[in-house]
């Protein structure tokens, strides 16, 4: 009881500060830190201030949305190695403004093709470790930049690398948030006993912290090879051979037929119409249909009545997301491995079976519905031909796996951790399988037209930030600034995709904004209701004024970051 009684006092707290948040802006919703960034030429928004410079000088020499974007991202993989870097993997939605279209690229890895199921749990291991060799698997990223300029791309590669070797040779002014988990980092790898991390990320032996002068030689040396040889400097050559061998020296399996053998895959991204709008994700092995599955659940509820943060709102979308993770933890793998009934599970009527299960009063818990037949970086750029770019990447757990090849400045990814060892279900570890994703791109589209591309960083937090993005614009008529800004509500708990199923209510945590009335009133409905600093993920959009086609550009105000055009 005592616990409960702090916990609920914290949030009356919170509330109280929270509810009054930005509403002496003269301008703006009540949620606004400020207003969104607009421009008529170009617009990119990124996680740092000097990646999104980047990819506005990319835009101003002639490049374009996708130049800009690979040009940022490597230059974020430097600047925010707490979220991505090289050693990851990568996911795109690019809209071609000549063919009017929406491509996806799926630039994820697989698992080592020596690794077998029986080898890990001969060893005894009930999952894959968060940590270390075994849960390295290919790293995507290099080849999905390659296969994006391959296909799109107008300036040379080296031109793209240079603004990212230039700033990883000559260092940069740490930021807050990112001084603040490169110390995380360090705290957590300090006693693993791992090789690298000190010499890589620490040079003279405590991390870097806010206002700090970081650089990474080691990683510019890397990328100037990439520049210069291509993809195969990366998946073939020495670069290839040096990760190999450590992880292999290590007790991992990655070899280097692995890393030659990958490619990306181009998808046809799917879609809901929600309330008119067409929002559109990438199909699994990554987790973007849970958002779209837990709107066409909210679409069976008139929103246009229901204020924004009212009990009614928190209840219903809580339980909605609830059903959507249930599946999500069912069905969801790799495609090429497993019969993933997505058409099925997007479908209307199967949307309205799972509604109906909601008890407008009452929290619950569910099964999965029967069927017929973690730190990341995102960026968002547009151009003045009407190009744009949605794209996401990271390493997993913030800095990855812990495995730093020698000399060449970068971690590899841990993303195998999120196989499940249990036999029989879809996302069970196989060789040569891609794992289940937690980072997804969004994009929204009306009458045919660009009308959002947008994502929120946060492992299981996305699907249920592009479902709050969406309804803040759609059904509360928020701003792209806004619509970012207004607190979040986050729930934990429930099936896991690792293969934990659980069926417990779970926890709803809210963050600072919300009132106390709804906070008790979500609780007298069965709600566990905390909160929580952090874990709200990290959000960057374009919005295309479809009346005159100019960008406004949003950037998150938890974060580092920056919107900017020109």
């Amino acid at each position: 009881m005592m616990t409960r009684l702090v916990t609920f006092t914290v949030l009356l707290l919170f509330s109280a500060v929270g509810s009054t948040f930005s509403q002496d802006r003269i301008t703006g919703g009540p949620y606004s830190t400020r207003s969104p960034v607009m421009a008529r030429h170009g617009m990119v928004c990124t996680s740092h201030p000097l990646a999104t410079q980047v990819g506005i000088d990319i835009l101003k020499q002639g490049g374009n949305a996708i130049d800009a974007a690979i040009a940022t991202n490597a230059a974020l993989g430097f600047l925010e190695p707490t979220g991505c870097g090289i050693g990851g993997d990568l996911f795109a939605l690019v809209w071609d403004a000549k063919s009017r279209q929406l491509y996806g690229l799926n630039a994820s890895g697989r698992s080592p093709r020596g690794m077998t199921l029986e080898m890990l749990r001969k060893k005894g291991l009930s999952k894959i470790p968060s940590y270390g060799p075994l849960p390295v698997s290919v790293p995507g990223t290099v080849d999905g930049w390659f296969t994006l300029h391959d296909r799109f791309g107008s300036m040379p590669v080296a031109d793209l690398f240079a603004p990212a070797i230039a700033y990883a040779e000559e260092g940069v002014v740490v930021p807050p948030l990112i001084g603040h988990y490169l110390n995380r980092a360090l705290r957590r790898f300090q006693d693993s006993g791992l090789p690298n991390i000190r010499e890589t990320y620490y040079p003279d032996g405590t991390a870097p912290e806010a206002g700090m002068i970081y650089a990474n030689p080691l990683l510019a040396g890397t990328y100037r090879r990439i520049a210069e040889g291509g993809r195969k400097a990366f998946y073939e050559g020495p670069i290839a051979r040096t990760m190999t061998d450590f992880i292999q020296k290590y007790g991992g399996f990655l070899s280097m037929q692995d890393l030659a053998e990958h490619q990306s895959e181009w998808v046809t991204p799917v879609s809901i119409n929600y309330r008119g709008y067409e929002v559109w994700e990438l199909p699994p092995n990554g987790q973007g249909i849970a958002a779209l599955q837990m709107l066409q659940i909210l679409e069976e509820t008139d929103f246009s009545t229901i204020p924004f943060g009212s009990p009614e709102h928190l209840h219903t979308v809580v339980e909605a997301k609830k059903l959507a993770f249930e599946d999500r933890a069912q069905y969801y793998a790799d495609m090429d491995f497993a019969s993933v009934p997505v058409d099925s599970l997007l479908s209307d009527d199967y949307a309205r079976r799972r509604a109906a299960m909601i008890d407008p009063m009452k929290a619950g818990a569910y099964p999965a519905g029967t069927i017929s037949a973690g730190e990341t970086i995102y960026l968002t750029v547009a151009d003045d031909s009407g190009n744009m770019v949605s794209l996401i990447q990271s390493n997993y757990r913030g800095m990855g796996s812990g495995m730093v090849p020698p000399g060449l400045g970068f971690m590899l990814q841990d993303r195998g951790e999120l196989f499940t060892l249990e036999e029989g279900r879809a996302n069970t570890y196989a060789p040569g399988k891609r794992p289940f994703h937690t980072i997804i791109p969004g994009f929204v589209t009306r009458e045919g037209k660009p009308w959002l591309s947008f994502g929120v960083m946060g492992g299981d937090f996305q699907p249920q930030g592009h479902v709050q993005i969406v309804m803040n614009m759609i059904d509360f008529g928020m701003d792209v600034q806004e619509a970012g800004d207004a607190p979040r509500w986050q729930h934990s708990g429930g099936s896991d995709p690792a293969g934990q199923i659980l069926h417990e209510k779970g926890e709803v945590l809210l963050e600072t904004g919300f009132s106390y009335a709804a906070i008790r009133e979500l609780m007298s409905r069965g709600h566990k209701v905390g909160y929580d600093l952090g874990s709200y993920g990290g959000y960057q959009a374009i919005f295309v004024d479809p009346e005159t086609g100019s960008f406004h550009g949003a950037s998150e105000s938890r974060k580092d970051g920056l919107a900017a055009g020109y």
